[in-house]
């Protein structure tokens, strides 16, 4: 129903699902999984109680930055994604949308995310220049480095010292154990997504950590996951989150046990499955947090 209501856009305008394929509003799992982290600090920073002014910013924030991530990802890999055969049919690669086009979509999809944190305050305005910085900066990352996932989590990670600037003013030293767990978190993710890619990626010479572990890949994934939980547990007892907090990080647990199960034989659409199973894990981490401090006496 979510397609349908995208696609029925490109009835009002011929190019319009042109660019929704850009933003990749087609393809939610990349809001989901920057979206429940970003809840968790910010349900955390309010003590479950978030106010509705930043619950909107933040869920709004959301969406538009990781549309922009998208835009200029694309813009960065027009040249790449033609020969990977998941990526050939994107709309810069194939041609429907003009890099120039690209780069003012993501101005303004930054300025409009701009505004949103201008209603907030002079700590989480700050901050938000960090964010910026990271999401425009990751995309050519893999040029460079065997570790575009690291930046792309500490990118995918900078809203959670927001909220709890944008809540309380500051970051408590505890905060950034939540801040290290997603980040750690979204490493791991997002090999599995460059496992799915990485024979292409190796043709081309573009780098990852999917190339970089070689082997041990699950492995280190799987390391990479239980480090995550680790510092969730620990983030857990600084703040006293409780039972229904530690229910989700067993689910979470369990969904990472599946997904090692599953890329075995590291086919790749196996990984990219296991990629975007990860949503369920964040959601029930997230549905911990809701519960804990809703079921509080």
């Amino acid at each position: 129903m979510y397609t349908r209501l995208l696609k029925s856009c490109d009835r009002m305008h011929p190019r319009a699902w042109d660019f929704i394929q850009l933003m990749r509003l087609d393809k939610p799992i990349g809001i989901y999984l920057l979206l429940w982290p970003t809840l968790w600090a910010l349900w955390v920073a309010a003590d479950g109680v978030p106010s509705a002014k930043n619950l909107f910013i933040f869920v709004a924030g959301v969406i538009l930055m990781r549309a922009a991530g998208c835009v200029i990802n694309d813009y960065a890999d027009r040249d790449f994604d033609g020969h990977v055969k998941r990526t050939q049919a994107r709309p810069l690669a194939s041609g429907k949308v003009q890099p120039r086009e690209a780069l003012l979509l993501f101005c303004l999809l930054v300025a409009a995310s701009f505004v949103l944190v201008l209603l907030t305050n002079a700590a989480t305005i700050w901050l938000s220049f960090g964010g910026l910085a990271l999401a425009a900066t990751y995309p050519f990352m893999k040029r460079y480095t065997f570790y575009p996932q690291v930046v792309l989590g500490a990118a995918f990670s900078w809203g959670m010292p927001m909220a709890f600037t944008a809540e309380t003013g500051s970051v408590p030293p505890e905060a950034w154990l939540l801040y290290i767990a997603n980040l750690l978190w979204t490493v791991a993710y997002d090999t599995y997504y460059a496992m799915a890619d990485r024979d292409d990626d190796l043709k081309i010479g573009v780098k990852s950590t999917a190339i970089l572990f070689g082997d041990a890949d699950r492995l280190i994934i799987a390391t990479l996951q239980g480090l995550a939980l680790v510092c969730l547990l620990l983030a857990g007892a600084r703040f006293e989150l409780g039972v229904y907090f530690h229910l989700g990080l067993l689910v979470a647990a369990g969904c990472f046990a599946w997904e090692y199960q599953k890329t075995r034989n590291r086919k790749p659409m196996a990984c990219f499955n296991a990629f975007l199973h990860n949503h369920w894990a964040g959601l029930a981490i997230f549905i911990g947090l809701v519960l804990d401090y809703a079921l509080r006496t």
